[in-house]
């Protein structure tokens, strides 16, 4: 498929003006943003960026597409809270955390912005936005 993968760590806030100049430099061809409380606290900054750059992103959070990113795919942070909350009652009701079984999330959300899209000049087909759970327009 002739993919090539470049990683670029931003491991606080300052270190976004030097990565945005490293994907200035390398010119990919889309941008996927890793699953990273800063991705989500960044969103704005890094949606703004990827409409100027006119460069395709993908996010985890479902909060990143409606802020104006291309679209999110990943576990749906309601549902996790609902479970966090659950570990919790089961805690405080003297279950030991040692002897509570890890868990993996069960729902996962798919969002695409079709504004942003249409902005990049993109045609999202109908079978994507078919399996979409959400479609912001």
């Amino acid at each position: 498929m002739h993919i090539k993968l470049t990683a670029i760590q931003v491991n606080a806030p300052s270190d976004l003006e030097a990565a945005f100049a490293a994907i200035r430099r390398v010119r990919p061809d889309a941008l996927f943003a890793s699953n990273d409380p800063l991705t989500l606290i960044l969103r704005k900054q890094i949606t703004h960026f990827a409409a100027q750059e006119r460069l395709p992103a993908m996010y985890p959070f479902t909060d990143v597409a409606e802020a104006g990113g291309l679209m999110s795919y990943g576990a749906s942070r309601v549902d996790l809270f609902r479970h966090a909350a659950t570990y919790a009652a089961k805690i405080l009701s003297g279950a030991k955390p040692r002897d509570l079984p890890i868990e993996q999330p069960t729902k996962f959300e798919f969002v695409i912005n079709l504004k942003t899209a249409n902005a990049l000049g993109l045609k999202i087909s109908r079978d994507i936005l078919l399996i979409a759970d959400e479609v912001i327009e």
